[in-house]
């Protein structure tokens, strides 16, 4: 089962090992996540709490189904919301907060957050494509992506790879080492890169 948290990118730095190595991180602001909601096996069939993350101060920020959900729970309203799977939801209980503390140094995690959107590209940019000569009578098609249609069947195939929108999707990436925990500030420090840019919303959740 996967434990998780919510958490906010904050930026990258570099850090020294014991062993006299530095390395690249990234600093992420994880919780403290507030139980907004368990969902039970004999009831919704799966066993899993929904978190809150970040508290709305300003009650004109909250729409009303939100806002109602928020006084029937007896709970802060937050900015943003998630489930995660527990094992042991028992000893969680609504309005109980879910710290950085969950995760230990040198385990592994998977981070999941939306990469930064670099707009409409073209193929070279997008897909790596190589551009055409610029000699032999060539003048401004060397970037285009070439043929793109089958003779036969006289129509562009689903799944070609064409100029478009790139980045702005949903990405997951696994296995990245716990480098440092730090409670009091609510840290946690990731080795390598993850997806998003700075102040970008990002789930951290357990290696299953």
């Amino acid at each position: 089962m996967k434990t998780g948290i919510l958490g906010k990118k904050i930026g990258m730095t570099s850090i020294f090992l014991e062993n006299g190595d530095s390395i690249g991180v990234t600093v992420l602001l994880a919780g403290p996540c507030h139980v907004l909601n368990k969902r039970e096996k004999e009831k919704d069939k799966y066993s899993a709490l929904q978190l809150g993350f970040i508290k709305i101060d300003k009650k004109n920020r909250i729409n009303k189904p939100l806002d109602g959900y928020f006084k029937k729970q007896d709970v802060l309203p937050c900015q943003h919301i998630r489930e995660f799977k527990f094992d042991d939801i028992e000893k969680y209980e609504v309005g109980n907060e879910i710290k950085v503390d969950i995760f230990k140094e040198g385990e592994k995690v998977n981070v999941i957050g939306v990469s930064k959107g670099k707009g409409f590209a073209g193929t070279i940019k997008r897909h790596n494509f190589s551009r055409e000569p610029k000699t032999h009578g060539q003048k401004d098609k060397y970037r285009s992506p070439g043929s793109i249609g089958a003779v036969d069947a006289a129509r562009v195939f689903k799944g070609k790879k064409l100029p478009g929108r790139m980045g702005n999707e949903t990405v997951k990436v696994r296995n990245i080492e716990v480098v440092k925990v730090d409670l009091d500030r609510n840290l946690i420090l990731l080795k390598g890169a993850i997806p998003g840019p700075n102040n970008a919303l990002v789930a951290i959740e357990k290696v299953s």
